[in-house]
């Protein structure tokens, strides 16, 4: 045997290792395939089955919101009475608010007339007192009524 055969022997083992190993890699590509194939015949039931399950889900949500929509529409009255006593409760307080500035506006005029003048005690009492009864009735002949309730 000389060199060359020597040779063809060695590039010939070594094709048929090679040839074994792809062999082998095509065996498991094969088998993957194999698998993959098994997967994507269960795919259009596993699709179906997830469609089936997201329109359940949609029609859920529709009822669902509907049935939001419902309790908010008999809520809303309910807001809009909270709304007007706010509303009402805020006027209310700001005309208490400005009376009783103008009382007070007026209490201390009456205050400074009654320093000014030194007048102090039962008398100032008195004037107060007379000053307070004067402004109510001009305040009650503004609205339209006098103090015995007939209209003017």
């Amino acid at each position: 045997m000389t060199l060359v055969g020597i040779g063809v022997i060695i590039i010939g083992v070594a094709l048929l290792i090679l040839s074994i190993f792809i062999g082998h890699a095509l065996n498991n590509l094969a088998n993957v395939l194999k698998g993959v194939d098994k997967t994507v015949e269960q795919l259009p039931k596993q699709m179906d089955e997830i469609m089936k399950q997201t329109g359940e889900m949609i029609s859920e949500s529709n009822h669902t919101l509907a049935d939001v929509n419902d309790k908010l529409r008999q809520l809303s009255p309910l807001f809009y009475v909270v709304g007007d006593v706010g509303n009402a409760t805020r006027k209310f307080t700001s005309s208490i608010a400005d009376v009783t500035e103008t009382v007070k506006t007026k209490t201390e005029e009456t205050a400074d007339v009654a320093e000014k003048n030194k007048i102090g005690g039962l008398y100032g009492a008195f004037a107060l007192a007379y000053y307070w009864y004067k402004k109510r009735n001009e305040m009650k002949q503004e609205e339209g009524t006098l103090a015995d309730g007939k209209q003017v």
